[in-house]
């Protein structure tokens, strides 16, 4: 800037300069008799001043150019440091836009686990209003119709056996494979679970009380059809929850004959 400002004043004080040599030239009386002489000199004067500006001149526009090439400089230098601010920018937009999808897939988890407490809530409730029940059994296997291979999974799994064969009293609920105990008393569960032979996977299920492994069975065999079974009796509160547990990394097969099942029934109240 104070280059820039020096510049329009250095050409005015030249001009005033050269102006103000030009009225001293006019002014100069040259005798006669000199004219011949002073017609065969340079005026060293004025051409000395002229050189002077010129010399001033080359130097503030020299000093310019350092300038601008400073500025150039800045205003690279401030670029890249915007584009470095950008892409950081945009590293922190995805990282937020990923946060914010996880956060919506655990809200979306927490309201379907908060729907399935709701309901179990609800059964818990309505056996307690039936406490009178005394007569408790159900038995289901795992599969509504057709045929399929249930697995593997990477962690274990639920149980929901939703071919209802007997369910009396309601204790048993096919869309959560939950068994819920409508009275205090002594009750016992019979598991029986299948697969083809794999050289992988087994075919395995765990017995599972209030969320306690309570007795497992298991078969791994790598060709042709295995099965296993197993069985306990429970001393189970109200509103105490039974169920299937798949273990990890097994098959369970079943088909319209119904291979894989789950069943339970009150021995006596407490």
């Amino acid at each position: 800037m104070e280059t820039t400002a020096c510049f329009p004043l250095l050409l005015l004080i030249c001009s005033l300069s050269t102006a103000q040599l030009q009225t001293e030239s006019d002014n100069d009386i040259i005798p006669q008799g000199k004219q011949t002489e002073s017609q065969g000199r340079e005026p060293t004067n004025a051409s000395h001043h002229q050189q002077t500006c010129t010399q001033d001149i080359n130097a503030v526009l020299r000093e310019m150019s350092a300038a601008l090439g400073e500025q150039r400089v800045e205003t690279r230098h401030l670029q890249r440091e915007n584009e470095a601010q950008a892409a950081k920018l945009e590293m922190q937009k995805t990282e937020a836009d990923k946060l914010k999808q996880q956060l919506q897939a655990q809200a979306a988890e927490l309201i379907s686990m908060r729907a399935r407490t709701n309901v179990t809530e609800n059964q818990v409730e309505a056996l307690k209003r039936d406490g009178e029940v005394k007569q408790v059994a159900f038995s289901a296997s795992l599969l509504a119709s057709g045929s399929g291979t249930v697995g593997p999974f990477n962690t274990h799994t639920t149980l929901v056996f939703r071919y209802v064969v007997t369910n009396i009293g309601n204790a048993y609920n096919p869309n959560t494979g939950f068994f819920i105990a409508p009275v205090r008393g002594a009750y016992h569960f019979e598991l029986y679970i299948g697969a083809h032979g794999s050289a992988s996977h087994a075919s395995g299920a765990v017995l599972v009380k209030n969320g306690e492994h309570i007795f497992i069975a298991w078969e791994h065999q790598t060709s042709g059809y295995g099965s296993s079974a197993n069985g306990a009796t429970l001393l189970l509160e109200v509103g105490d929850v039974v169920f299937l547990r798949q273990w990890v990394n097994t098959r369970i097969f079943d088909n319209e004959n119904h291979h894989s099942t789950f069943s339970g029934h009150l021995l006596f109240t407490i």
